[in-house]
C-alpha cells in the first residue's frame, strides 16, 4: 500500500504551526538561502533513513540478544538510551508482537510518535482517516496495508500521547536464525515498527534457499 487512506474525504486544513513552517519555506527559497531540493532530501533523511535505521537496529539487537530483549520490554526508554537513542522529553513503551497478539500504534489527538527511533512520522500517521479508523475498523486499515491478521490474533491498539510514545517489536520471520543482526536490521521496516507490516525474510532465506 502506498500509505495514504482514500477514505473520500477533502484533505484537512493544515494547522498554524505547518502553515508557517511552509511560510518560512517558502521565504528561504525565494531569498535563495534554501532550495526545494534540500527540503525534500532533508524531509526524506529523516523520514525514510535515520530514523527508521534507529529503530531497525534495536529490534535486530532484541532479536539476537535475549538479554536486551528483556530490558527493552520491561523499560524501553532505558534500553533506548544504551544504544544513543533517548529523549529527556518522553518515554518510550516497546511492544512485542507474538504469534498470538499483533500492537499497532495510533495517536488519536494529533501525531505523537517516537521520533528518537522512527524519524519524522508518515503523512498517513498524521491523518484524521488513520487516526480515527485504526480505533473503528482496525483490521480494514491493516488490510489496506496489505496485512491480513487471522480472526484468532488478538489486535491491540495503543494511543501515543506527548509523554508516553510507543514503538513495536515486531516477530522475527523465521528462516532468519543465521543472519547477523546487520543483515536483520536491513529487513526492519518502519511499518513493522508502527505495527501496520510485518517483517519478511529474503525470498531465498524463506525459501530455505543457500545464501
Amino acid at each position: 500500500m502506498s500509505g495514504q487512506h482514500d477514505d473520500g474525504h477533502h484533505p484537512e486544513p493544515e494547522s498554524f504551526p505547518a502553515l508557517r513552517t511552509r511560510a518560512l519555506e517558502s521565504l528561504l527559497i525565494e531569498k535563495g538561502l534554501l532550495s526545494s531540493d534540500a527540503v525534500d532530501r532533508l524531509v526524506s533523511y529523516f523520514e525514510q533513513d535515520i530514523g527508521p535505521l534507529n529503530g531497525a537496529k534495536v529490534v535486530a539487537r532484541a532479536w539476537t540478544d535475549p538479554d536486551f530483549k528483556q530490558r527493552l520490554l520491561a523499560d524501553g526508554t532505558a534500553a533506548l538510551a544504551e544504544m544513543g537513542y533517548g529523549s529527556a522529553s518522553m518515554d518510550i513503551l516497546v511492544l512485542e508482537n507474538t504469534p498470538s497478539v499483533h500492537n499497532v500504534v495510533v495517536c488519536t489527538l494529533c501525531s505523537c510518535y517516537p521520533w528518537p527511533v522512527l524519524g519524522l512520522p508518515p503523512t498517513w500517521y498524521t491523518s484524521s482517516a488513520y487516526r480515527s479508523r485504526m480505533v473503528m475498523q482496525l483490521r480494514a486499515v491493516l488490510r489496506e496495508f496489505g496485512l491480513e491478521l487471522d480472526e484468532s490474533v488478538e489486535i491491540r491498539v495503543w494511543d501515543s500521547t506527548s509523554e508516553v510514545r510507543y514503538m513495536v517489536l515486531p516477530e522475527r520471520p523465521s528462516g532468519t536464525e543465521r543472519m547477523s543482526a546487520e543483515d536483520l536490521a536491513a529487513l526492519v521496516t518502519r511499518d513493522a515498527m508502527i505495527g501496520v507490516a510485518k517483517v519478511k525474510a529474503p525470498a531465498a532465506v524463506g525459501s530455505g534457499a543457500a545464501r
